[in-house]
């Protein structure tokens, strides 16, 4: 596992991805916890959650209103937004069809539907509980398009989730995979992978993330299968921002409404600078902070995996030095070449 070619390369400069392929296996684990995957549990009825929770933040992009989420139960297939600001408006949902953008200085998955005005910022770490909390069928109600921003990344929702229960839904759950391995790079040495499962026998979502910042943060790289307990401890992991645009935030950021109103904080914000953190960094295993690269493997990467929306995806993911945009890039040319298919015995009647 992880360690076959590339595959067919989708999009991007051969060059580039041979440099990224070179420094990518020479780049070392600093976690391997593959010891602990189990296969997924592929056979199973859909769910939803029993009954709706609550849960409230500072907002992302106005930070200094508080932002509300009530996360309800749905029979509807997949995961859906709705602006209870917006009466008129359908729900949005969770869909490679419905990206509007990957943001320019602040990097985030933006969902929107219909009107220009329905649209909700920041959605990728919502919607990355999808692939790692077992809910299939969630209906998520916002007061604004501007989500709370919390100082422990997702982890309010996932606990949230979690007190919320789980019922059926009467309709069986559904996987898919890949066709064929394939890749897409960028001009930067950075690539991300997606393959069929290694053994069709287990089939799980298998990751293989890693960063390279010159920051503080380094290079760090994890393996891990993606289960509801290996998502929980990465998704306590906060956005990460260099040093320097921590400082063009706070002075030239300020001319733009953007900027200037951003909730980040050193709570909830990771900052490096280019030899130390400004704060405190989190999840360290053997004395080395991770924090980084596991909130780029759980609340980044499978964001982008949950835009899929004919069923969760199994198989093998390597991802290096990759972002929202080479993410979205891909999941995009899965549907354009038609690349994605049931799996294996899990094909709905």
């Amino acid at each position: 596992m992880f360690d076959q070619p590339a595959g067919r390369l989708l999009g991007g400069a051969p060059g580039a991805l041979d440099r990224g392929l070179r420094a990518w296996k020479a780049q070392p684990v600093d976690w391997d916890r593959m010891d602990q995957a189990a296969p997924a549990e592929c056979r199973r009825p859909q769910t939803t959650i029993e009954r709706p929770v609550t849960v409230s933040g500072r907002g992302t992009f106005f930070g200094k209103s508080i932002r509300t989420l009530t996360l309800c139960p749905t029979d509807m297939d997949g995961w859906w937004f709705e602006r209870t600001d917006l009466p008129d408006s359908l729900p949005v949902r969770c869909s490679i069809r419905n990206v509007w953008t990957t943001g320019n200085v602040v990097s985030n998955i933006v969902l929107r539907s219909g009107s220009p005005h329905n649209y909700i910022r920041m959605a990728e770490h919502m919607i990355a509980l999808r692939m790692g909390m077992g809910i299939d069928n969630l209906l998520i109600k916002l007061d604004s398009g501007d989500p709370p921003l919390f100082d422990h990344g997702s982890a309010d929702l996932v606990h949230a989730l979690r007190s919320a229960g789980v019922r059926p839904v009467d309709r069986p759950a559904s996987f898919v995979t890949v066709r064929e391995r394939v890749t897409v790079a960028n001009g930067q040495g950075g690539f991300l992978t997606l393959a069929p499962p290694a053994d069709p026998g287990r089939p799980m979502l298998a990751i293989d993330a890693a960063v390279d910042f010159k920051t503080a943060i380094g290079r760090q790289r994890i393996r891990f299968a993606v289960d509801p307990e290996s998502f929980a401890y990465g998704a306590t992991a906060r956005t990460n921002t260099s040093a320097l645009k921590m400082l063009y935030c706070r002075t030239i950021g300020l001319l733009f409404a953007d900027i200037r109103n951003l909730g980040y904080s050193l709570d909830n914000l990771l900052v490096a600078g280019r030899f130390r953190y400004w704060n405190q960094a989190r999840l360290r295993h053997e004395g080395k902070s991770l924090e980084a690269v596991w909130h780029r493997a759980t609340l980044d990467l499978l964001a982008a995996i949950a835009l899929i929306d004919e069923g969760l995806f199994v198989g093998e993911i390597i991802s290096y030095k990759s972002g929202h945009a080479l993410d979205v890039d891909m999941v995009q040319r899965l549907y354009q070449e038609s690349l994605l298919t049931p799996l294996a015995g899990t094909e709905r009647a």
